[in-house]
């Protein structure tokens, strides 16, 4: 393990996350997803100068780069917020399959959506994990509306535009 990854406490990560699940929800359009060099993030900023929006301003810092719809996520990152991820959305998936849970349907929409946000968080990051797309389908088959399949194709274009060849996404869409 390099030092970078170890240098993260859970609660960074944990924060790390939040941060990126925030963006995802801001700009539900992005439409492409990269993984930068942190030493490029200097670079990125100097390209568009002065020119940042109150929301680009926002998530300003070396760890996330947005920007017309176009997200960047440092490499230094990818494992500690890869290993918050799945954690959460294990977490959630639990939850959301335990037998009782499924007695108010308040609180089960509420465990749906957090599936669904800690899982979308979770495939951007690595996108051949079919516990997280099975869910989806899961939670999409019985939900059934269009919104909803719209934000699984979206979800599906932006995986597919950093990784064409996964399976899984080709086979979700």
């Amino acid at each position: 393990m390099s030092t970078s990854e170890n240098s993260y406490s859970e609660a960074e990560a944990l924060n790390l996350l939040a941060q990126l699940e925030r963006i995802l929800d801001l700009d539900p359009l992005i439409d492409e997803v990269g993984f930068i060099h942190p030493s490029q993030f200097a670079t990125l900023k100097e390209e568009i100068g002065n020119s940042l929006s109150s929301e680009d301003k926002d998530h300003e810092s070396t760890s996330f780069w947005i920007r017309d719809h176009k997200l960047g996520i440092s490499t230094q990152i990818l494992i500690p917020v890869y290993k918050a991820a799945k954690h959460a959305f294990i977490s959630a998936l639990r939850q959301y399959k335990t037998p009782g849970n499924f007695s108010g349907k308040s609180q089960d929409d509420t465990v749906a959506i957090e599936v669904m946000i800690h899982s979308k968080a979770l495939l951007l990051l690595s996108c051949d994990f079919a516990t997280a797309w099975n869910s989806r389908k899961l939670i999409v088959s019985n939900k059934q509306l269009l919104p909803i399949l719209m934000d699984e194709l979206r979800l599906s274009a932006v995986v597919l535009s950093h990784s064409p060849k996964s399976e899984q996404a080709w086979s979700h869409r």
